[in-house]
């Protein structure tokens, strides 16, 4: 959702029917969801009847996306997103579970983490009706928006002005204009409900990817813990930085490499400083964040990037997140792990 594929499951495909899994066996199955696509990698350790299991799988995946989707017009969000100011409005609890989460780091961030940045992503052609990737809607013809155009983008938009309520589930803003676009913590969400469905379901061994965010519990058929690659923040091609162990956690990548807009020369990241209202100019291209949920992961790794190479990383040190930092330079690329990352993974 933040980047397409930036952590990459280490996962193939089994051979043969979605029929019932035997003891042992490993099987994926997967199938489009949210605007990209998801993976379920599952070892069981008693018969499954695998097409029941991806129909429950779907019917979550779509339950949820008319819950936070911003690309369906009769989506909670997007009804939220047309309400009035001023009164509360009574969402669903996962909705109000999924806000709370983001105003808590939008609050540690600084406002790194934004989720009424609705107006500038549409502002900057990146919603819904926008182009992801290359030169620009209609082969080159983007402009960046003007001066005006984004300071009354920017009167639109700011975590201060959003209120949620856990009980009962509600949100409520300040101003009519005021959109949330959960796009950067919510396929996290959706990852972490998928991994309790099957943990539900008495499966205890499985990967689980939305977009690129990860989790895993249990180990591999082999007894060896799930291993994720890590893309190399490279636009022209998908080359791994390096491959990751992970063990009951989750993995959440944010980078400025696959959706952009080029003008004049210029290329502009769709990750969006809420502070400037612009694209991010600095030289981190990447954070990938591990943590126990993926809700978390996906949380932190886009603030952190948007906060760049020295204040995202003195922020991830600051509250104990495992962190690593990509950044490009005249010769190539620079790795910066925070203290929690060195000790899930080493030195």
């Amino acid at each position: 959702m933040k980047t397409g594929m930036s952590v990459i499951a280490a996962v193939g495909l089994a051979v043969g029917a979605l029929s019932d899994l035997a003891v042992g066996e490993t099987l994926m199955f997967g199938g489009p969801t949210m605007g990209t696509t998801y993976h379920v990698r599952l070892v069981a350790a008693q018969p499954v009847d695998i097409e029941r299991l991806q129909a429950n799988v779907e019917k979550l995946l779509a339950k949820i996306d008319r819950q936070m989707s911003t690309y369906r017009p009769d989506s909670e969000l997007s009804r939220f997103n047309r309400a009035p100011a001023g009164e509360w409005y009574g969402v669903s609890a996962a909705t109000a579970e999924v806000v709370a989460a983001a105003q808590e780091i939008s609050r540690a961030t600084g406002g790194a983490l934004d989720v009424t940045v609705g107006p500038l992503v549409r502002l900057w052609h990146f919603g819904p009706k926008g182009k992801r990737s290359g030169s620009g809607p209609g082969g080159g013809r983007f402009k960046p928006p003007s001066v005006d155009a984004l300071r009354a983008a920017k009167e639109a938009v700011g975590y201060q002005k959003l209120a949620v309520r856990i009980e009962p589930p509600a949100l409520r803003k300040q101003i009519d204009r005021l959109e949330i676009d959960l796009s950067s913590i919510a396929p996290g969400y959706a990852v972490d409900s998928l991994a309790a469905l099957l943990a539900e379901r008495g499966l205890r061994a499985f990967m689980v990817e939305i977009g690129g965010e990860v989790r895993t519990a249990g180990c591999r058929d082999d007894g060896k813990p799930w291993r994720v690659a890590i893309e190399r923040p490279v636009a022209e091609r998908r080359e791994m930085q390096m491959a990751v162990p992970l063990a009951d956690a989750a993995i959440s990548t944010a980078g400025d490499y696959r959706k952009f807009f080029e003008h004049a020369g210029r290329r502009y990241s769709h990750i969006l400083d809420p502070a400037t209202g612009r694209p991010v100019e600095h030289a981190l291209a990447s954070v990938t964040v591990v943590a126990d949920t993926c809700l978390e992961a996906d949380g932190w790794d886009t603030p952190l990037l948007v906060m760049g190479p020295e204040r995202g990383y003195e922020c991830a040190e600051k509250h104990g997140v495992a962190a690593m930092f990509i950044t490009r330079g005249d010769e190539g690329e620079g790795v910066r792990e925070t203290t929690a990352w060195r000790a899930e993974f080493g030195d």
